[in-house]
């Protein structure tokens, strides 16, 4: 039984966190380089584990490390040696690490003191492994617009995924893949390593296709076959998509699904920035799990506060039971 079996044999739903980019840049950090949020990594690693601690604070069971856009190419692009390059890539695991054990050591705290009661998962730290569009840092995981094959696609994931389990992540974070082959490649490399386990969350363009114009339901039946697939979903997806791609989803597999849509607003390659969301994303929450997600958090635009929202709807699940 892997992590997230575990979680869910008791409760209702596993709650994911919220966005990582989107969110330090709320708090002032820029966020326009082609490294995206992942230069905090180097610049702010202080309020990389904050944001990381925050969604813990706010009832996440699993947040993920800010290696989302961080690659070798990447920070060598910026004048970081190889060495280098790979130490940050290992310290953004180290850091939602980090930001972990200080929240079970503050929540046993708070256990002691009986200021707290409710129950809660064993919380999760999961290592990003954003696309290849994230590296290109030109938009392109939302068209999946790719110049190179799964070989290459293989290639260039293969040794962030290496370093990403040094630091021993619960599991991988697979996400905003925006086609297919993508996740066949990625799924190429973690199947290397005996004690790896990922999720796999693709980009969708509207109810039943990945941005590259994928059938979900296709993904769905591959994935469902591949053992170290601990769930299946969509991330940084427009809301209104998400409940017909869940039905799409549950067709195909009986594993997990996973739901971390933006907010609703357009994003712009340009300026690295988001418009304004359409409606709250509480509005969107109940419809997903009564569809049949049983992972649901957020993506871009999303804060603590909507994290917090999900974990009061969890709770609300477990008094009822």
């Amino acid at each position: 039984m892997n992590c997230i079996e575990r979680v869910l044999k008791e409760y209702p739903l596993v709650v994911l966190d919220g966005a990582f980019g989107t969110e330090v840049a709320r708090r002032g950090f820029d966020t326009s380089s082609e490294l995206w949020a992942a230069q905090a990594l180097f610049e702010r690693p202080d309020l990389v584990k904050a944001v990381h601690r925050d969604y813990y604070d706010a009832g996440a069971d699993i947040t993920t490390s800010a290696s989302y856009q961080a690659t070798v190419e990447g920070f060598e692009g910026k004048g970081f040696s190889h060495d280098q390059a790979a130490d940050l890539i290992r310290l953004s695991v180290r850091l939602v690490r980090e930001a972990r054990d200080e929240f079970l050591q503050a929540r046993q705290q708070q256990y002691s003191a009986g200021t707290v009661t409710d129950r809660r998962p064993f919380p999760l730290a999961a290592a990003s492994v954003g696309p290849y569009g994230a590296y290109l840092a030109d938009g392109s995981e939302y068209t999946g617009n790719y110049k190179i094959g799964r070989a290459e696609l293989a290639e260039f994931h293969a040794e962030r995924i290496a370093l990403l389990l040094e630091e021993k992540p619960d599991i991988l974070a697979c996400e905003t893949l925006p086609l297919f082959q993508e996740a066949e490649a990625i799924l190429q490399d973690v199947n290397k390593y005996p004690e790896a386990l990922a999720w796999i969350s693709f980009s969708c363009k509207d109810g039943k296709h990945t941005c590259s114009g994928d059938l979900i339901s296709d993904c769905a039946r591959f994935l469902d076959k591949e053992p170290k697939v601990a769930a299946i979903g969509v991330n940084c997806t427009y809301p209104d998509y998400v409940a017909d791609l869940i039905r799409e989803i549950r067709k195909e597999t009986d594993k997990p699904v996973l739901v971390y849509p933006n907010t609703g607003g357009t994003y712009d390659p340009e300026t690295k920035s988001w418009t304004a969301p359409p409606c709250p994303y509480q509005t969107y929450v109940k419809e997903w799990l009564a569809g049949g997600a049983r992972l649901i958090g957020g993506c871009c635009g999303t804060t603590p506060e909507d994290i917090r929202g999900i974990a009061a709807l969890r709770r609300e699940l477990l008094k009822q039971a």
